[in-house]
């Protein structure tokens, strides 16, 4: 299995080196305590909005603090709670997407009306909406943004098992014996998950953008933790004198959604994988 699928692997650089970046940038979001130079969250009034230095490799912010040392930190927020938000909204969208797809009848229709209904509201107005009844912050937008996603994936995975349910050897092995379980392992799950890792990768892009969209707004990471979002908003006000607070952390974005978004394309492209 796994030489297949370095086979189709075989001649397409971007993949390799869109994992390559994503693998590094997570690696460095995991070790950021050690590659930090400083305390991303000390404040230092005395260096505030200081040049970049052997001290301060990107500078510091309005408070003195290492510009550098937020961007690492803020990686882990970034990166770790938007493969959180994807990890979450795909299992609950699998589960449902199965059950709704495999059962049909009253089952079906009760799952896809709720999707329907979750789908009719902009994302994040739904967002802003779940956080002003709840309250601001990051755990309240990270539980929005699942509500948000799972339907996406449902109604994928329905549609996905709604075919697959049809095919002779479904039939063959309900015929034999086969249990429900044994038949959503064996034959449903397994033609099912790698689309869906595929189209996670155009997902990941999506769940980045909107937590920093959210903290960008003040309704998301609350200060002083760091994350690139809430970095572009403290810096906003400084964009005619300093505007390197807001470059930075929106380059870093910018970065990070890109190569999603080349990454999903080209596995969706050599594998098959139909875009919404």
């Amino acid at each position: 299995m796994i030489a297949k699928f370095r086979t189709k692997l075989k001649g397409h650089q971007v993949i390799v080196i869109c994992s390559f970046i994503l693998c590094l940038l997570f690696i460095i979001s995991i070790f950021a305590p050690w590659l930090a130079p400083n305390d991303p969250i000390a404040v230092n009034l005395v260096d505030k909005l200081q040049k970049p230095s052997l001290e301060y490799p990107l500078g510091t912010d309005h408070l003195g603090r290492c510009t550098l040392s937020r961007i690492l930190f803020g990686a882990r927020i970034s990166l770790g709670y938007a493969l959180l938000i994807f990890i979450s909204a795909l299992s609950i969208g699998l589960i449902i997407g199965i059950v709704a797809g495999y059962k049909g009848g009253w089952v079906d229709q009760l799952l896809m009306r709720l999707g329907d209904g979750l789908m009719a509201i902009p994302s994040l107005l739904f967002v802003i909406g779940f956080v002003g009844i709840w309250g601001a912050g990051l755990k309240q937008v990270v539980l929005g943004l699942i509500l948000v996603q799972w339907v996406y994936y449902a109604r994928v995975i329905r549609g996905m098992v709604l075919s697959l349910k049809e095919q002779n050897y479904i039939t063959a092995a309900k015929i034999s014996g086969s249990s429900t379980w044994t038949i959503l392992k064996n034959h449903i799950i397994p033609n099912v998950v790698p689309s869906l890792a595929v189209m996670g990768t155009l997902e990941m892009g999506w769940a980045i953008m909107n937590l920093s969209s959210m903290s960008f707004l003040g309704l998301g990471v609350q200060p002083p933790t760091p994350e690139w979002g809430a970095m572009i908003h403290e810096g906003k006000s400084y964009i005619r004198t300093n505007p390197a607070l807001m470059l930075y952390p929106g380059l870093m974005i910018m970065l990070v959604v890109v190569t999603f978004n080349l990454l999903g394309e080209s596995l969706s492209e050599r594998f098959g994988v139909k875009r919404r």
